[in-house]
């Protein structure tokens, strides 16, 4: 199977950058994980948090960890879509060639 691109797990739009994410809550550990390919040919990122899907602590501790991992400010990240799903659409508010960097980077990171 080839592996998947990873620019189609994110999009630059007007005011920054969409990107989709599988969430697994009660992961053991606050982190993204590198890429998946859906069962339908989407293409995700992995991520993984210590919170459980309760009351909304694991979408905020998601939240908290990409504004970590991306440098951005937390009130720059937020859920859009997918709020009570795995697969989940975020939006991060700022400059999209530097919030795709530093995705890219990440991906490097975890690729090692």
């Amino acid at each position: 199977m080839a592996e998947p691109d990873p620019s189609a797990a994110w999009r630059a739009e007007e005011g920054g950058v969409a990107l989709w994410l599988r969430l697994t809550p009660k992961g053991g550990r606050d982190a993204i994980d590198g890429l998946e390919t859906l069962a339908d040919g989407r293409c995700v990122l992995k991520a993984r948090v210590r919170a459980a899907p309760e009351d909304g602590r694991a979408n905020a501790a998601l939240e908290l960890l990409v504004a970590k991992t991306l440098e951005a400010p937390k009130s720059a990240v937020a859920i859009v879509a997918g709020h009570t799903s795995r697969v989940k659409k975020l939006f991060v508010s700022g400059d999209s060639a530097r919030i795709i960097d530093a995705l890219a980077r990440r991906l490097a990171q975890t690729a090692k």
